[in-house]
């Protein structure tokens, strides 16, 4: 064996991995580590910082007695916790609707393409663009939805009115669900169920045909236990991007309105350190989310596994 082949074999893949590895130090490792330090201090950017222990986690998930009520140190958190898992309850439905979408566009016909690109594209427009152009839907004046609902009214002569969309708490996180089910729809989840039903062996529905199964059949005994993990892994990353998301469609459409009906985990964080330089809490709220992120995760890889299934046949 050739010992110093080896080792400069090794030297130069190390090198290789130096940029990637420095690029994560400086900033991902680093950021990380100053963010848990700044979840122990009181420090608005302006004086100096003072350590507070774990104050902030306290006044974070603590809770206190007032007037005989049990009542959160924080309510605009917890509040905000709620939001963020209301609006991630359009998941499995974005789920369903991109497998369901990925069926259709698995099929051999004509300009499928076209429409592949079509179906993907919102995905990789712009998100500010993409919260403007809804903005504008939902938008209780001129708003296309609205237009509509009275255009309608005017055909059946029924005495339809126009939804504040945006600007009611019943209708505003609604609202940026269905917004949230457009975009995810024909994006990547919609590849990579693609990409899993690709690789479903034919033999398996050739089997099924010749046994009678129905299209109901071959899907519950073919496809879904075949493309399992896939649907395991878009599960726990559309988890994982729900605790992670709602910034941007809080601060361009709503301001985190109305009465901080869609103000998120994301966008509180946002808040605590730009708006009010509340920084060591916004830090605190970050790891929170952090530990929860994870949790789940972990949760999700222990046990979620169990319930990958396979082919009946």
């Amino acid at each position: 064996m050739d010992i110093k082949g080896s080792e400069k074999e090794a030297i130069a893949g190390y090198l290789f991995l130096l940029p990637n590895l420095i690029g994560f130090l400086i900033f991902t490792l680093v950021p990380v580590a100053l963010s848990l330090v700044l979840s122990f201090v009181r420090w608005d950017m302006l004086s100096p910082a003072k350590f507070i222990g774990i104050k902030n986690f306290i006044d974070l998930l603590g809770f206190h007695t007032e007037s005989g009520i049990f009542t959160a140190n924080d309510p605009l958190f917890w509040k905000c916790v709620g939001n963020t898992l209301f609006l991630m309850l359009i998941i499995p439905v974005e789920i369903m609707a991109s497998l369901a979408l990925a069926l259709i566009m698995n099929q051999k016909v004509r300009l499928i393409n076209f429409f592949r690109a079509v179906f993907f594209l919102p995905t990789i427009t712009n998100g500010v663009a993409i919260c403007l152009l809804w903005a504008w839907i939902y938008n209780y004046d001129f708003g296309l939805v609205n237009n509509m609902i009275i255009g309608a009214g005017d055909l059946l002569s029924l005495p339809l009115k126009r939804i504040p969309w945006l600007t009611s708490v019943a209708w505003a996180k609604p609202s940026l669900m269905l917004m949230g089910l457009w975009i995810m729809l024909g994006g990547y989840n919609m590849i990579l169920f693609m990409a899993a039903l690709q690789g479903v062996p034919r033999e398996l529905y050739e089997a099924a045909d010749m046994d009678g199964a129905s299209s109901w059949n071959k899907f519950w005994n073919i496809t879904w236990p075949m493309i399992s993990p896939t649907t395991f892994f878009v599960f726990v990353m559309a988890v994982i991007g729900g605790f992670q998301g709602g910034f941007m469609q809080a601060y361009i459409m709503t301001g985190g309105g109305p009465d901080r009906s869609t103000t998120t985990l994301e966008y509180l964080i946002y808040n605590h350190l730009y708006s009010w330089q509340h920084v060591g809490y916004a830090a605190a709220i970050a790891w929170f989310v952090f530990v929860i992120v994870f949790t789940a995760t972990v949760f999700n890889w222990r046990f979620g596994g169990k319930l990958v299934q396979y082919s009946h046949y």
